[in-house]
């Protein structure tokens, strides 16, 4: 099969790059498309110095920082990529990946992180981060959204078979697109964190510092709860988490992976408060021995199991997680750093290899005898 990846955007290595990652480690002769692409060279490997195929969006001013203000012509942008020399077409989406465009005799899977957040469930979140819930902007902002939510919902029919990242957006994907997508968790780099069986007394939270993330709620309730807690990030939230900080409370901005991995390996528990479609930090620390407290609601569902290897709140408020640690505190959980690491081994990079070379071989084997596609 002469292959094609796709992707929206390639500026950095995070979980959606590590799903590209592991399709080229399938499929290393594949070429690879990408709206834009500023890897700087010390990130480059992961995609192993190939060479990316790159829109006009590439080449418009100021794209390298605010290649995210192009939005409104990432549709058009996608749907130049001239795919028609490729038997198989794979797309990691986010965003508009999905709506390449492809032949009958062509096969197209998309493996969906999530449905446009922006332009579905988060839009009024989004816009109320963006200050633009009134004036001109507020009424342009509105009409991009509505037309790229008609795009992308007319755009679900190019793809023959969906996967998740997990169930939680599996159902989003069905709710939006009404099309089933068959579940494949994305790979985490596990193997990395070594776990130790005495822990040091801190909690930790990891994580860019936007609206969603909620660190402010974990910041507010430490700083109620007067217990040691790091955080470990940064981002455009950072100055409203600095005015919650007390001196129980621990702000080390970002941190090389060597940083993270240690603390991860030593913190009494890992602090989680985002909906997330998947997450992957509680993953990882789960393998590096960490119990997680997080906010019982999206994918952390799926890869925490309650009162085995974490606990979960059931509001997204301060109050919530204060009763949540008090409980962790109060020594009624017991936790077996064993079982924290063999559950998170179920989200290895070998594991989600194996799940999607089986999968795409087992559609292509369907495709190629002309069998229908059924949804």
């Amino acid at each position: 099969m002469k292959t094609a990846i796709v992707h929206e955007w390639l500026v950095t290595y995070a979980g959606s790059e590590r799903v590209v990652e592991q399709m080229l480690a399938l499929y290393p002769e594949a070429d690879l498309f990408s709206l834009v692409e500023f890897l700087p060279p010390e990130l480059r490997s992961f995609i192993h110095h190939k060479p990316v195929q790159t829109s006009f969006l590439q080449r418009l001013p100021f794209a390298k920082t605010k290649f995210r203000r192009y939005l409104p012509f990432m549709p058009l942008a996608i749907e130049q990529f001239d795919l028609s020399d490729y038997d198989l077409v794979l797309s990691s989406s986010h965003a508009v990946a999905k709506g390449v465009m492809t032949r009958a005799d062509q096969l197209h899977i998309s493996y969906v992180h999530t449905p446009i957040r922006y332009a579905w469930d988060l839009q009024q979140q989004y816009l109320k981060g963006s200050k633009l819930e009134r004036g001109a902007g507020a009424f342009f902002t509105h009409l991009v959204l509505h037309y790229l939510r008609l795009w992308d919902l007319a755009t679900a029919n190019r793809v023959d078979y969906f996967l998740a990242n997990s169930r939680y957006v599996a159902r989003r994907v069905w709710k939006t697109y009404r099309r089933p997508a068959e579940v494949i968790y994305p790979p985490v780099a596990v193997d990395r964190f070594q776990p130790k069986y005495q822990r040091d007394d801190f909690y930790l939270i990891l994580s860019r510092f936007v609206p969603y993330k909620r660190v402010d709620l974990v910041v507010e309730a430490f700083a109620r709860l007067g217990l040691p807690l790091v955080v470990i990030g940064d981002g455009g939230d950072r100055p409203k988490i600095e005015r919650l900080v007390t001196p129980n409370i621990q702000l080390l901005g970002h941190q090389p992976d060597t940083v993270v991995a240690d603390h991860m390996s030593r913190c009494k528990a890992f602090v989680f408060a985002a909906a997330e479609d998947f997450g992957i930090a509680p993953v990882e620390a789960q393998a590096a021995g960490a119990p997680v407290i997080a906010y019982g609601k999206g994918g952390v569902t799926e890869s925490v199991i309650a009162g085995k290897t974490g606990i979960f709140f059931p509001d997204q408020t301060v109050g919530s997680l204060v009763e949540a640690v008090q409980k962790f505190e109060s020594g009624i959980y017991c936790f077996s750093p064993d079982e924290l690491c063999q559950n998170a081994a179920r989200f290895s990079p070998e594991r989600f290899r194996q799940q999607l070379i089986q999968f795409i071989d087992q559609k292509w084997t369907k495709f190629r005898r002309g069998d229908a596609i059924e949804y």
